[in-house]
């Protein structure tokens, strides 16, 4: 049974970001930490995806909070698809809402793909000024779809945040046999999630179903957590 009260906020867009960045907000008002996160560059905070996670995370005791980048949040009144802001963009209303949230109770940060590498990127900086206790990245994009050349890992040779990166061992953006020849800080820890590809779904040979995989993920996540919050 699920534990959370679904709160939406306002999606209208103004000059205030913080305001104004739809959220959904689910779990206990007095768990021992809140799990700040992202959606994915082409899917919202809503997808099957995010709900899954959410609902896993949420059973496990945690509160859980969603949010829309600017670019989503548009997407969301005009329906129509655009391409994700830039960096700058998103680390900006990503940090917004961890100043939002570090108010009340210790932080968890990360996301979906995009969501999960931009909090990876600020992992360190928000750290050290908020109670950002640890990211959780839910399939990170090591490199872009067919380009493996072009890695997205330098920050995590140097990472000093302590970081779960969730990957399928089949992921398109960063497959087992390749991410395991990556040079990785020993902050940053992964998980396998077995047969699964970029959102996790097995082959059907694996006898595993994306159910499975996505109650795997979200107890690991839960697990790592609670190891951090106990140090």
């Amino acid at each position: 049974m699920r534990l959370a009260v679904l709160a939406h906020e306002d999606v209208a867009m103004s000059n205030s970001s913080i305001d104004s960045t739809p959220r959904l907000v689910d779990g206990p008002s007095d768990a021992p930490a809140t799990l700040l996160l992202a959606h994915g560059a082409g899917a919202p905070m809503d997808s099957p995806f995010m709900a899954a996670m959410a609902s896993g995370l949420v059973e496990c005791g945690w509160q859980v909070v969603r949010f829309e980048f600017t670019y989503m949040a548009k997407q969301r009144l005009s329906g129509r698809r655009s391409a994700p802001d830039r960096m700058p963009k998103l680390k900006q209303v990503f940090c917004e809402q961890v100043v939002k949230e570090a108010a009340n109770r210790p932080v968890f940060i990360g996301g979906k793909s995009m969501g999960g590498r931009v909090a990876s990127l600020l992992a360190d900086e928000l750290s050290a000024k908020y109670c950002v206790l640890g990211c959780i990245c839910l399939g990170y994009p090591f490199h872009p779809f067919g380009k493996p050349q072009q890695l997205r890992t330098e920050h995590l040779t140097e990472q000093q945040t302590p970081t779960l990166i969730l990957q399928g061992e089949r992921d398109a953006m960063g497959r087992k046999d390749e991410v395991e020849t990556y040079s990785l800080s020993p902050k940053v820890f992964l998980e396998w999630i077995p047969a699964g590809d970029h959102s996790f779904k097995p082959t059907r040979s694996s006898g595993l179903t994306e159910t499975d995989n996505w109650s795997a993920a979200a107890s690991h996540a839960s697990n790592f957590c609670k190891k951090l919050l106990s140090n």
